[in-house]
């Protein structure tokens, strides 16, 4: 994975919070939401930032790549920079 998507990060500019308002367990209290699981699991970490990045897609956010790594480097990748062939995002699809 040479390119992600920073939670926080979308987050903050999302919202227009500040940076001390993007811990995992304040993002989940400000939206009305409690933490599913137990602190620190990696697993139930990854299902509350998909419950987080469920959220901000419904309010209208348009989640992009906004970190990657070049030649070694964290860089931050623009928001007005083209997604190289990547598909938008999509809202989940539930099975019935």
């Amino acid at each position: 994975a040479k390119k992600w998507i920073n939670i926080r990060k979308s987050y903050r500019n999302f919202y227009k919070v500040p940076r001390n308002q993007t811990k995992l367990t304040i993002m989940l209290e400000n939206l009305g939401m409690n933490y599913d699981g137990r602190p620190h699991s990696g697993l139930d970490d990854s299902k509350n930032i998909a419950r987080i990045a469920i959220r901000m897609l419904q309010d209208g956010c348009d989640l992009r790549v906004n970190e990657r790594i070049h030649g070694g480097q964290l860089m931050t990748v623009s928001s007005s920079v083209p997604l190289e062939g990547a598909p938008a995002p999509q809202m989940p699809r539930y099975r019935n």
